[in-house]
């Protein structure tokens, strides 16, 4: 295997870190104590082509591949995890879904503004009553002659009071909702102009606070039926797709996260003296640099290897699982032990490690808690769970990866 980025990845590498370095890195501190997301950030990642980044040029994207995604998402949560969320939703969990379920016209009306970021996107399958739990959701779908009307309402959903387009997941078959029977569900693609829908921000988040995080209600919006998203009824495999997608995202920034608090901590290792000597001279200051340097590793590891796997086309589930659970399990160790490191100042808002101690556990928590994770790979040890195929996978990268 050949484990070296190309020559374009190393470009789009350098083009995103120093365009995040130059940007939002001077910023980022005082966005994240106002608890104020910066929209002039998204016309600056569509002008370097991430909001469209592994869509095919046909589509408007940047047509690169999926490592590069990996690659934008490391680099832009090294500096904040609210850069990383931003292509998470937009790319990862809905435009990667339009690619391969859509329609040509859907792919027309949508994707393409999207991948050209004219319009921002967002997933909504989370409501105040159901998160791992799926099948718990209660927004409904009603079929009524042309169109669906929906109802109801979803939460914690990055973007909420920014994007133009919405991902919706709700029932279609109610005797299905009452059986709890995902192949009830259904996935259709709202707007926000669409009559009946309204939003509102989330303020009382403790973490990514640089970052917009909401809600939105659905009061009997009318979507009309060529906005629904593959075939009626499989919403559930929509969703757990887009999921493949948002936690391969996830995995390769929390990556980016662990980086950044073995840099931090490096830096004032060197410079902080304790008993004579500077602190990284300490055996238990090294012990926890070291084990910060091996998680960055393995888990870089992880989300390369998955990303490889949608390159040629594998399904890469299990895999992506495996990485979202290890590198944002590690990212909160690496922020507990880099806030330990810089001791009373990691306590301070004047280093950036308390904000990466915050930032990382939401991580842990969404597209699937570290819980969940741990469960599937259990469950694929066992024999429990296997990879089916489904009607839609993702289409293998064919080509080169472009410039950025």
């Amino acid at each position: 295997m050949d484990l070296d980025l190309t020559e374009e990845h190393r470009l789009l590498e350098q083009t995103v870190r120093e365009w995040a370095a130059r940007e939002v890195a001077p910023q980022i501190a005082e966005l994240d104590r106002a608890h104020k997301f910066d929209p002039r950030i998204l016309p600056q990642m569509a002008e370097l082509g991430l909001l469209g980044i592994c869509v095919p040029a046909a589509y408007g994207g940047a047509g690169m591949d999926y490592l590069s995604l990996g690659v934008a998402s490391e680099e832009l949560e090294y500096v904040d995890t609210s850069l990383r969320v931003i292509l998470s939703v937009h790319v990862g969990l809905n435009s990667l879904s339009l690619l391969t379920w859509g329609t040509e016209d859907q792919k027309r009306r949508y994707l393409v503004p999207q991948a050209q970021g004219q319009k921002i996107a967002t997933f909504g399958l989370t409501e105040p009553a159901a998160g791992s739990d799926a099948r718990g959701i209660q927004t409904v779908a009603v079929k009524q002659g042309d169109r669906y009307v929906l109802s109801g309402e979803k939460m914690w959903i990055s973007l909420a009071d920014v994007a133009d387009h919405f991902l919706v997941i709700a029932w279609s078959d109610m005797e299905k909702k009452r059986a709890k029977d995902p192949s009830g569900l259904s996935a259709f693609i709202v707007e926000r102009a669409f009559k009946g829908f309204s939003s509102g921000t989330l303020t009382h988040k403790w973490g990514i606070l640089a970052g917009n995080t909401g809600h939105f209600k659905m009061d009997e919006v009318e979507v009309p039926a060529e906005n629904l998203l593959g075939r009626e009824g499989e919403g559930f495999k929509i969703a757990m797709f887009a999921l493949d997608q948002g936690r391969y995202t996830v995995a390769a920034g929390a990556t980016g996260l662990i980086r950044a608090c073995r840099d931090a901590s490096v830096r004032y290792a060197k410079e902080r003296h304790t008993f004579g000597v500077e602190i990284g001279q300490h055996q238990l200051v090294k012990e926890m640099l070291a084990r910060m340097e091996a998680d960055y590793q393995q888990a870089r590891l992880l989300w390369l290897r998955s990303g490889w796997l949608k390159n040629i086309g594998r399904r890469n589930t299990k895999e992506t699982s495996l990485a979202k659970w290890m590198a944002t399990v590690a990212s909160e160790r690496a922020a507990g032990d880099a806030v330990q490191i810089h001791g009373a100042n990691g306590y301070s808002d004047e280093y950036p490690v308390g904000r990466y101690y915050r930032n990382c556990k939401g991580a842990v928590i969404y597209e699937g808690t570290r819980e969940i994770h741990a469960l599937m790979q259990a469950d694929y040890l066992l024999g429990y769970r296997a990879d089916k195929p489904t009607r839609c996978e993702l289409p293998p990268f064919e080509g080169q990866p472009a410039h950025a």
